[in-house]
This record gives structure tokens, C-alpha cells and sequence, in this order.
């Protein structure tokens, strides 16, 4: 089976989908790996290296893509620098496996299907014990978490730990994170590890004990609801709960120097938590990073990929964090993306078992259908619009 590593083409992205490291395992597993040239450039890993590792090296995406029975990528399909759709190149029957958000990319889910092409999406794979080596979710969460605090470290006019000088002490900086799944609990980490006064929150009761085994003090509404939903995602609340979840968000903001919200409904969807009022409450000079920007954001003055100020506040919309750190991020992802495709290796192919539950939960495009419930939910009701 022969797998190919194009490179990507969205504007930024420095990441890619297979490292050196990974091709030598899934050579040895009996597969043909194909990279484009120029492919690991951005995340530091060479042409050279990936040959070494026993990849064939393609000259351009057409070469990559001409024979490619597996395509693995970063990003969703998008456009070459010669106007071409991605798409177009996958050949009928191919598989792909990328960071599809099926539900946020309609129109690119729909032109997988029409060139029948078999798409897994890895935002989609199952949160299961099984399934945990090939959670991209989580690995780029945890980096989104991390430089999410370094951000608003740059930005904020204050240390964040607190230093005892001859010319008086500095108290340590405040900082309250929203949200604490994967890059929530990196977020207060980091932040406890640079000296700051963390506090943070979640609308699942479950991750209280975790918030504060790591040093911060957890905040919400008492004697609430419990908004976990299956995965270990949060749910949408009623809306008493979200009022006086709302009334929580807005003392504690009003009281601290940074905030960090990270919080998503169902691992996609952001929840608007900060209004504009909340944010007429906080302290000038401080700053608000929202690492939930790339999903609409949690904070209704958020402007995905913009810094703006509003009352002296400042407010970050970083999008694609962990392009930032594209070598850790690229052998992070690889590694996930390998663990799929070994996961269901045989007899040196892919063994498409449609029953299994990690595969089926995966599996956005197939046969020229689109087969993923909450996509096909989605399309028709943008069709209804």
C-alpha cells in the first residue's frame, strides 16, 4: 500500500503529517511512503532525512498524490498555488486521514464524497482508552495550553511570579482559566509553574479534583448540574445554570490579570462565556487569551486571528497554536496519525474494518456518501437555510 505525506498548503501551517521517525515504522510494517518535497521544511525535518528514513521523495503534489492510496495530511484539502482543489488530485477509492472539523468544513466533506474518496476525520476518532495513542485532539490541545500562557505572558504589563526586590516585592499576577480539558490543565500548569495565582473553572464537576492537584483553586456554581456529556466533553446548560455560571466567570475575571478560555461544547463548538460587559469589569492592562478563537471564540469581542483592546483590555484570538511549535507538534501528530493506520495494518494494507468502533466513529466520507451523523445533521441544515 503505498502512503503519501503531501505538503500542506494552508497559509501558516509549518506542521506535517508524518516525521522520520514514523515513516521508518511504517516501512517496516511493509508500506511504500511517498513525501513531497519540501513538506517537513517547516517543522526542521529535511528532504534527506525523510529518504534516510525510506521514504521516496515526490517533486510536486501531482507526483505525490498520482498513486497514493493513503493520504495523510494536517490540514482538510484545500487549494494549490495553481488554483487546483486538493481534492481534485485524491483518485476514487483513496483514503485520506487529516483534522477534517467535518462539521466546520461542509463544502470540503461534500467534494470528499463526490470523488469517492473514504475520509477519517481525527477529531472524530472515539475518545476510548483503545483509541488514546491516536488522539490529535489532545496532543495539540496540550501545546495550545502551554502557548496560550507564554502568549500572555508576552502581553501582560506585569511579571506573572512574584519578586522580592530592594525596591520593594512584585506580586505574583492572577490568572484564571476557563475550561479545563486537555489544554485547560496544560494552561494551569504552565501558569503555576511561571509563579502565578492560578484559579480556574469548568462546567464539569469531575475535573475539580484535577484543577486543584495542580495548584489552582477551582471555582463554579455550587450545588450546580453536571455538564458532562459522553467522551468527557461538556454539554450545552440550562439556562439558570448558565446565569449563575455567568455570574462566577464575571467576579472572578473582574479579579484577575490574565484569562485563558479554552472551553468547547462537544470538543467544536465555542460557548460565548465572556461578554462584553465582563470585560468593561476587568482591570486595564489586563489580557485575555482565547485559545477557543479557531471555533468562534468564548469571548464575544474575540476576533479570530487578531489582538484587539477594548477599555485598556487586551484580547488575543491566537489561531492554529500548535503550528507555533511545528516540530513537537509534527512528531506529536505523527505519532497519532501512525498509531491509526497500524492500529488496523495487515498483510502490508489498511484493513478497513467498517464495524469496528474507532473506524466507524472516524469515518466522515465513504462509498460517495457522506457517513458521519452530526456532518450529515449539519449539511441538512444548511440545505434547509
Amino acid at each position: 500500500m503505498k502512503i503519501a505525506v503531501p505538503k500542506e498548503v494552508r497559509a501558516g501551517e509549518q506542521r506535517v503529517a508524518l516525521v522520520p521517525e514514523s515513516v521508518k515504522k511504517l516501512v517496516k510494517a511493509g508500506a511504500q511512503v511517498a513525501v513531497e518535497s519540501g513538506a517537513g521544511s517547516g517543522a526542521f525535518f529535511s528532504d534527506a532525512a525523510y529518504s534516510e528514513a525510506g521514504a521516496t521523495i515526490a517533486v510536486d503534489a501531482p507526483n505525490v498524490y498520482a498513486e497514493a492510496d493513503f493520504v495523510l495530511k494536517v490540514q482538510p484539502p484545500g487549494r494549490l498555488p495553481d488554483g487546483r482543489s486538493e481534492v481534485e488530485l485524491l483518485r476514487p477509492g483513496s483514503l485520506l486521514l487529516c483534522t477534517l472539523n467535518p462539521t466546520r468544513n461542509l463544502d470540503v466533506v461534500q467534494k470528499l464524497a463526490a470523488a469517492k474518496v473514504t475520509a477519517f476525520s481525527t477529531d472524530a476518532i472515539p475518545r476510548t482508552t483503545r483509541a488514546q495513542t491516536m488522539d490529535t485532539l489532545s496532543s495539540m490541545a496540550n501545546i495550545a495550553g502551554y502557548k496560550a500562557v507564554l502568549i500572555a505572558a508576552v502581553e501582560l504589563p506585569k511579571y506573572l511570579p512574584m519578586f522580592m526586590t530592594a525596591a520593594g516585592t512584585i506580586f505574583a499576577a492572577k490568572v484564571f482559566v476557563i475550561g479545563a480539558g486537555v489544554a485547560g490543565l496544560q494552561a494551569i500548569a504552565t501558569a503555576k509553574r511561571l509563579g502565578a495565582i492560578v484559579t480556574a473553572t469548568d462546567v464539569r464537576r469531575a475535573v475539580a479534583e484535577q484543577i486543584q492537584s495542580l495548584g489552582a483553586k477551582f471555582v463554579g456554581v455550587e450545588g450546580g448540574e453536571d455538564a458532562e456529556a459522553a467522551g468527557g466533553y461538556a454539554r450545552e446548560l440550562t439556562p439558570e445554570y448558565q446565569r449563575q455560571h455567568a455570574q462566577v466567570i464575571a467576579r472572578t475575571c473582574a479579579a484577575s490579570d490574565v484569562v485563558i478560555t479554552t472551553a468547547l461544547i462537544g470538543g467544536v463548538k465555542a460557548p460565548k462565556l465572556i461578554t462584553a460587559e465582563m470585560v468593561a469589569g476587568m482591570q486595564p492592562g489586563s489580557v485575555i487569551v482565547d485559545v477557543a478563537a479557531e471555533a468562534g471564540g468564548n469571548c464575544e469581542l474575540t476576533k479570530p486571528g487578531e489582538t484587539v483592546i477594548q477599555n485598556g483590555v487586551k484580547i488575543v484570538g491566537p489561531l492554529n497554536l500548535p503550528s507555533s511549535m511545528p516540530r513537537d507538534a509534527s512528531v506529536l501528530y505523527s505519532r497519532n496519525l501512525t498509531a491509526f493506520v497500524l492500529e488496523f495494518w495487515k498483510d502490508g494494507k489498511f484493513d478497513l474494518v467498517l464495524t469496528d468502533e474507532i473506524i466507524a466513529g472516524a469515518l466522515i466520507t465513504h462509498a460517495g456518501e457522506v457517513v458521519h451523523g452530526p456532518t450529515k445533521d449539519a449539511i441538512a441544515s444548511e440545505d434547509r437555510q
